[in-house]
């Protein structure tokens, strides 16, 4: 089958592409630049592109981007440090962003002869985000179904949605994804910061899944705390 992945450079997309090159016939990468401060986690979906051999396609978002504000992944407003699903990560939500890069990625994916898109979604991005959970991807193919009716048949592959991070990381070393190439953490300094939510989370997920992470975190062992407070 025939799937275009859309890949932030993070660890989850970045072993979503694996998999998917590993199960499927892989057409490409497509990411997606809204103006988030963490760009530089293009750049890791760029690698990925380029060691599975297949393009990899940067859309620039910005323009729409500047209009999505009030979030501390786009805006002046500090990301917060902590555990994930703490209710002050709500700051990090950017208004409808995977619907949007969705419906993009469909048209692409309808254009190119493609049968699926696929996302990286997860279990652990349910408390916050709501275009992540199941009933989002349930009504988003719904809709694609009527959008491209008569034209193309495009499925939604989601096949972390029910799972755990620290199960993604599971499956990226069975499909062999290079972890230490991929970027997560949403300050976009020079290392992974180690302090918000989502290096909480990435860090919590190696440790689970009992894998080694390779990371370099500024702030190593400051997940323990977090975690165990939580």
């Amino acid at each position: 089958m025939k799937t275009l992945v859309i890949c932030s450079g993070g660890l989850d997309s970045v072993t979503l592409a694996y998999k998917v090159a590993k199960e499927r016939e892989l057409v490409g990468l497509l990411s997606f630049d809204y103006g988030q401060r963490h760009k530089k986690e293009t750049d890791y979906a760029a690698r990925a592109g380029e060691a599975l051999g297949v393009p990899h396609d940067l859309i620039d978002m910005r323009a729409i981007g500047g209009f999505l504000s009030g979030s501390a992944l786009t805006d002046d407003v500090d990301v917060p440090d902590g555990h994930y699903a703490e209710e002050n990560m709500k700051v990090t939500v950017v208004p409808n962003r995977n619907a949007i890069m969705l419906a993009v990625a469909f048209g692409v994916a309808a254009a190119k002869g493609a049968d699926a898109v696929a996302t990286a979604v997860h279990g652990g991005d349910h408390f916050i985000y709501p275009d992540c959970r199941p009933g989002f991807i349930d009504a988003f193919q719904t809709m694609q179904n009527a959008a491209l009716e008569g034209y193309a048949d495009v499925t939604l592959y989601t096949p972390f949605v029910n799972i755990s991070k620290a199960d993604i990381v599971t499956e990226g070393v069975k499909a062999g994804a290079p972890f230490a190439d991929t970027w997560s953490c949403y300050k976009g300094g020079e290392q992974h910061c180690g302090r918000c939510g989502t290096c909480v989370e990435r860090r919590e997920a190696f440790h689970l899944a009992g894998v080694e992470d390779p990371t370099v975190y500024a702030d190593p062992d400051y997940w323990k705390s977090v975690v165990e407070a939580h």
